[in-house]
């Protein structure tokens, strides 16, 4: 582990740093499939939604 030495000898320890790469861009079917979660998830959300108002 990296480690740097201070005054009065005290040690100090630095985390390995990760790899760094480029993220690429989405697929046309990845963007389908987004699409389809973002969907999923709003009707999820307005049935929770509706289900509380009328329970209540």
């Amino acid at each position: 582990m990296p480690y740097t030495t201070e005054e009065g000898g005290r040690l100090n320890n630095f985390a390995k740093e990760p790899k760094i790469y480029q993220a690429e861009p989405a697929t046309e079917g990845q963007k389908r499939i987004y699409i389809f979660v973002g969907i999923a998830a709003a009707a999820l959300v307005g049935g929770l939604i509706s289900v509380a108002f009328l329970v209540s």
